[in-house]
């Protein structure tokens, strides 16, 4: 993978991802809505690159078009869509550059403000929103590796061309869409629902705000394409699992129309495999409960365990959503993703120390037990393991170089995209 300052392996969090790879078709129904308060006027960063200012306020009848995103019935799709509130669409973004966009109300887990970037294709009728990873933030040690805040100086020195953010590499199914990335700096997975918390062993007075920023995003982004006909919502490691959680949010913004999610070395898995104390600690210090679909109640109830454990939304969503197609991306002995699941062994005893070892071939199992009892039954649900311990496939070269068997992970991306039948590919 292509190096990046935020993509070491010592900065990911376990994801914890659904895995999951959905096209939308259930009720949209929801109010996770809100106003975003006016901003600072569009204008060029002192350090020569694109910004586009917040202007906060209106809604999505203003700019290129507009959109009252989810008022419109989803007439032969089945779909009941509930207004979502917009705000005022980017421009003076050129054409084929990123851009950042400065969001007012969004924050970073220290305070600070952030945004996102996005790169405009005037022809194209597709959308890809990726979550960037970067570990996350639940003790002394997993706080101090992940980035705490993301401004236009962070995106400047850190973006990339490359992997699935490239659109001059032929064999990217989305090297024509537009793009838009979401940087990662609240610590929570973009699940979290705190305004002020304390970590455990960790830093105080710290914001888990990734529920409220993706809303922000959205605000902004949806009236500045309102004619896509396909989203793509995307991430790796951190941002697998911030994609996930966000599905719900990203399909009711842009009901009526098809939203499909990939997620890049992140699965959730059982408590066999994730103990039930470190899912919980996730709870505890996020809020994560309150990211979770709220009419999914085998996800968070109290114990977090085999009762309520993560795992439980992955049935949830295929249920939920039942033209859906699923699929998970993954190393099938992920070494980044098993130093974090290993802070919750033997009880998670030394979940504020140093915790030891995760077997490879316990993860493998894991892989194993999810893909054969949670995804193929459905009949809706694709995965791709790797043999190894590399860690996430999409933001680098490896996107391009990947393939198991006589399967490019690129058609695999791909035929997902264009509707293929579901596959399992690899060990």
């Amino acid at each position: 993978m292509r190096s990046h300052p935020l993509f070491s392996a010592a900065m990911f969090v376990p994801c914890l991802a659904l895995a999951t790879l959905v096209t939308s078709s259930a009720n949209c129904g929801g109010d996770d809505t809100g106003g975003i308060p006016p901003g600072p006027d569009s204008g060029k960063d002192s350090s020569g690159g694109n910004v586009s200012g917040d202007s906060g306020g209106g809604r999505g009848d203003s700019g290129n078009g507009g959109n009252d995103s989810g008022t419109a019935d989803g007439g032969d799709s089945g779909l009941t869509c509930a207004p979502f509130d917009v705000g005022a669409p980017v421009s003076n973004a050129p054409a084929n550059a990123w851009t950042w966009v400065p969001v007012a109300g969004a924050k970073c887990r220290d305070g600070s403000d952030t945004g996102f970037a996005i790169r405009t294709k005037p022809d194209s009728k597709k959308l890809m929103i990726y979550l960037q990873g970067g570990g996350a933030c639940f003790n002394a040690a997993t706080c101090a590796a992940n980035p705490q805040n993301f401004d236009f100086a962070s995106w400047n020195g850190t973006q990339s061309s490359g992997g699935i953010l490239s659109d001059s590499n032929a064999a990217n199914p989305v090297k024509d869409w537009n793009a838009v990335f979401f940087p990662y700096c609240s610590g929570d997975i973009f699940g979290g629902s705190v305004e002020s918390g304390d970590v455990p062993s960790g830093p105080q007075d710290q914001r888990f705000t990734g529920v409220a920023n993706v809303l922000a995003y959205l605000k902004r982004i949806v009236p500045t394409f309102p004619n896509v006909d396909q989203v793509l919502l995307t991430g790796s490691s951190a941002g697998g699992f911030g994609a996930s959680i966000s599905y719900e949010r990203v399909a009711k913004a842009f009901c009526p129309r098809p939203v499909v999610m990939i997620d890049d070395a992140g699965p959730v898995m059982s408590d066999t495999y994730l103990p039930p104390c470190l899912q919980q600690r996730f709870r505890n210090v996020w809020n994560l409960n309150a990211g979770l679909p709220a009419d999914c109640t085998a996800c968070n109830l109290a114990d977090g365990g085999s009762a309520g454990g993560l795992v439980n939304a992955v049935p949830f969503i295929i249920n939920k959503y039942p033209q859906g197609r699923f699929g998970l991306l993954s190393a099938d002995q992920d070494s980044t993703i098993r130093l974090f699941m290993s802070f919750g062994n033997n009880n998670c005893q030394n979940i504020n120390g140093f915790p030891g070892t995760y077997p490879g071939d316990q993860y493998s199992k894991g892989l194993a037990e999810l893909r054969d009892n949670y995804l193929k039954p459905t009949g809706r649900a694709s995965t791709y393991y790797v043999p190894g311990e590399r860690h996430t496939f999409l933001y680098g070269d490896e996107f391009y170089s990947t393939k198991v068997g006589d399967v490019a992970l690129t058609d695999w991306v791909a035929g997902i995209l264009n509707g293929a039948a579901p596959t399992h590919v690899g060990p």
